[in-house]
Formats: C-alpha cells, structure tokens, sequence
C-alpha cells in the first residue's frame, strides 16, 4: 500500500483538466486485472476505436452531445492500462455530467478483484467513492462521515491516514482538507495507482459509447403528504389502479 495523502493531490486545484472535469461532472474508475477492450466490453460499450490524449476524449463526448438537441445520459468512454498494486490496472475515464459507473458493471468488473470509482455530478456538486470488492460493495460515501456498504469501517483507519476527519464534530472550526484531493489518496492507497494530470492528458485511450440506460418499467406511485396541521396521508397506488382511473376519466368527457 502506498503512503499518499490529501497532499499529494494538491494539483487538482490548479488543473484546467480536472477543474473542466468538476464542472462538466466525471467518473475515474480503477479495475485490477482486467484488459481495457474487456472493461468497455462488460460496460456494454460500442467500441469506438482508440485516441490519444484526454483532449481527444473530451472533443468525442462533445461531438456526441453536438449530434443531438437534447440531452440524454449517453457518453463516452476511455480506457487505458497503466501499472498498480498486485499487476495491472485499468483505467477508465468518462465526462458523463454525473451518469456515473453503473452498479452492475462494477459488481461484474470486480468479481474476482477490485474496482475504485470517485465521480463528481455537475452543477450542484454530490461526490462520491465505492470501493467494490470481489463483486460487493464493500465501502461508499457521499460524506465521508457517513458511510454505507457491506463493511463501511473497514477504511476508517486509511481515511484517517489521508486526511479525513471522520470525528463529525460540525463545531470543529480547525483546517478542513480536502475532500477531494483525499479520495483520490484513498483510490491510491487501494489501487497502488498514482493518478496525475500528465497520466491523463498523454494516455492512450480505447473509445466506447455507452447508450443511455432504458428506463425502467414502473408499477405504481406513493403519495406521501403531510398538511399543514401534521396529518400525514401516504398511500400506495399500483400502475392498474392509476390507468384504470384514466381509462374511466376519459370515457365520462
């Protein structure tokens, strides 16, 4: 395990790259042992052959986007080898305004192994980390004071160590670090990968476009309401019960 710090990741402040990355929304994933074209290929991505330079991955994504006048949640993918704990790495890189890596793929990528994703939406920022683990979930956080997952605790020890303060004390007025130059710590110390902007900016990427994921059939609402006086009315409606009511509004105009 490597001995990376929040500081480490001081660069990411001063990056154009990550700094157009925070604000366009972002997934960085890292998978052990698994080849790039199988990576895209389990993400379920149509291969789009191969660019170099971060540069030329970001004018695909923006190209995709200038081919409708709508936005969806379709983007582009780049994945590439570079070296970590325990053999290869794979990483992959999508501007995707927050799509992020769908749980499935992750749970597929790390059977056997490890995946580590961070992410960041655009707009009103929500970031976060996974860290799966033989297929499971092992640890997740928005907050790093608030955790979920299979074994929530299990990093608690390494957090510290990279610089979070998991003592949740919202009085504590003392020098607060950065949270997100310490998730990409955390990702270091589980990956033994050092992410740099020249890693980045200079790789070799294999291109797939991920389709925007079909929505999924609905069954029914929930009406949770509470008046003004603290009665609460919740009630549960199936999909039936919903088109039946239309079908009869219909029939009686």
């Amino acid at each position: 395990m490597t001995s990376a710090t929040a500081h480490d990741y001081t660069w990411i402040r001063s990056s154009p790259l990550f700094r157009h990355a925070l604000e366009t929304g972002y997934t960085l994933t890292l998978v052990r042992g698994v080849a790039p074209g199988d990576v895209l290929r389990v993400m379920e991505a149509e291969p789009q052959g191969t660019c170099t330079g971060v540069d030329a991955l970001i004018e695909r994504q923006e190209e995709l986007l200038d081919a409708t006048d709508y936005w969806d949640e379709s983007f582009i993918s780049g994945a590439f080898t570079v070296p970590g704990a325990s053999g290869d790495w794979t990483n992959v890189l999508h501007f995707d305004g927050g799509v992020g890596m769908r749980p499935r793929f992750l749970e597929a990528l790390s059977a056997g192994g490890r995946a580590v994703v961070h992410s960041s939406n655009a707009g009103k920022p929500i970031h976060l980390f996974h860290w799966y683990e033989d297929g499971e979930l092992r640890t997740t956080f928005e907050w790093p004071t608030v955790r979920d997952g299979s074994t929530p605790d299990a990093l608690n020890s390494v957090m510290r160590e990279v610089g979070f303060d998991l003592s949740d004390d919202e009085g504590d007025t003392g020098a607060r670090v950065d949270t997100k130059a310490a998730v990409l710590a955390l990702a270091e110390r589980l990956t033994g990968v050092r992410v740099t902007e020249e890693l980045l900016r200079d790789a070799d990427y294999h291109v797939g476009h991920l389709s925007e994921e079909p929505a999924e059939e609905w069954t029914g609402i929930v009406i949770d309401i509470t008046d003004a006086h603290g009665e609460r009315l919740r009630k549960e409606v199936t999909r039936e019960a919903v088109e039946a009511a239309v079908g009869r509004r219909s029939t009686t105009r």
